[in-house]
């Protein structure tokens, strides 16, 4: 019988895949807060360990949102973490010449960049 990981556990891996994704992304700080939507300090905390992403809640759905960002474009690039970060980071027209970077700080643009990707990776 498969166990279940309780609250704790969950918010535990979840802050531990966002943290990964970040710094596999090579996000600044700044950029991290603006997507979850937290605060410089938290942000911190969170990549040294020492902070978990409440369940359930705002950043911890946003969170998510990133973890199934990176791994859709992780995918689309092969496993090239420094090709996801030149795509993440360039302008793109699928996205009115803005890089999805800067289109990821907002709720909707993390949820249509997640949406593009995985509608990229049907497609192949």
């Amino acid at each position: 019988m498969p166990q279940t990981l309780n609250t704790s556990d969950r918010s535990r891996v979840l802050t531990q895949a966002v943290a990964e994704a970040a710094r596999r992304l090579a996000l600044k700080a700044s950029d991290l807060k603006e997507i979850i939507g937290t605060s410089q300090p938290t942000v911190s905390r969170l990549m040294r360990g020492h902070y978990a992403l409440p369940e359930p809640g705002k950043t911890w759905e946003l969170g998510a949102h990133l973890v199934r960002l990176y791994r859709s474009l992780a995918s689309m690039v092969g496993g090239d973490d420094a090709l996801a970060r030149v795509w993440l980071g360039s302008a793109n027209r699928d996205f009115d010449n803005r890089a999805p970077l800067e289109i990821i700080k907002r709720i909707d643009g993390l949820i249509h960049v997640c949406e593009y990707l995985d509608a990229y990776r049907a497609r192949v």
